[in-house]
């Protein structure tokens, strides 16, 4: 092979820069700078001044600092509607709120978040709900709970301050109340009636409710293998006793015939 058919790498001349209307340049080909190390050392001192400034600026300037009045200004501080901070219970001037335990919240749950039980003994209807837990520590803020709840029952608050010392306290009870809905207790015309049908739930008691839940499903889970365990040494057992019965006739012809000789 000659040298001639080795086509040698063409070199590109640096971009031209084309000028639209406004004076904005389009159509630019991307270059390699190839200043070389001094160039980009230079570069980078000049970056790091850069950023300096910014930051004497605020050393000279605390006034311009935007987070300077944090926490002072709790009480004045105002964030976005849309801001999604905790998840929480809509409840009325009574304390009473519209949850049916539909569960169509917890099912469209993309990471099980949310957890409902209900109340093993209702007071007045048939389904009354226990308790309702949020689990914030696994929420990925969606907002797809608060958009298919049928009642309007959940929302999205601007509490974002919720830094524990105790990764269980990150799960919450929302409702303040286990027992029937609004429309219910709304009905009951005795004050005391509708107190007892109302029972008090503690908003960082929910750890409690998801380590009971999950010793019952430890249990649950183990009772099921030990009736495997039990169905399979039944089945074992069975098998051997029905081979048992099928060699029990062919020894017996041997010994009668031994006994004829």
């Amino acid at each position: 092979m000659s040298d001639e058919s080795i086509a040698a790498p063409e070199v590109l001349p640096p971009p031209e820069k084309h000028v639209g209307t406004g004076g904005a340049v389009t159509g630019a080909v991307p270059w390699i700078d190839k200043s070389g190390a001094i160039g980009g050392v230079f570069k980078g001192i000049r970056s790091l001044f850069s950023g300096m400034k910014v930051t004497v600026g605020y050393l000279m300037r605390p006034s311009t600092v935007i987070t300077q009045q944090y926490p002072e200004n709790r009480e004045t501080l105002k964030l976005p509607d849309r801001f999604r901070a905790q998840l929480a219970f809509n409840h009325d001037d009574n304390g009473y709120h519209k949850c049916t335990m539909c569960r169509i919240c917890e099912e469209a749950c993309p990471n099980v978040s949310i957890i409902i039980t209900g109340r093993e003994k209702p007071a007045v209807s048939k389904k009354e709900i226990d308790s309702f837990v949020w689990r914030l520590d696994s929420c990925t803020f969606c907002n797809t709970c608060v958009i298919v709840c049928p009642f309007g029952v959940l929302r999205f608050d601007g509490t974002f301050e919720s830094s524990v010392y105790d990764r269980r306290l990150l799960a919450y009870t929302l409702n303040d109340y286990a027992g029937p809905v609004a429309s219910v207790l709304e009905k009951i015309e005795d004050p005391e009636a509708r107190k007892a049908a109302m029972e008090k739930r503690d908003p960082y008691g929910a750890h409690t409710i998801i380590e009971a839940l999950a010793e019952r499903q430890r249990a649950k889970k183990a009772a099921t293998h030990a009736a495997y365990a039990a169905a399979k040494a039944a089945r074992i057992a069975k098998k051997e006793a029905a081979k048992a019965a099928a060699e029990a006739p062919a020894a017996e012809p041997a010994a009668e015939a031994k006994d004829v000789g």
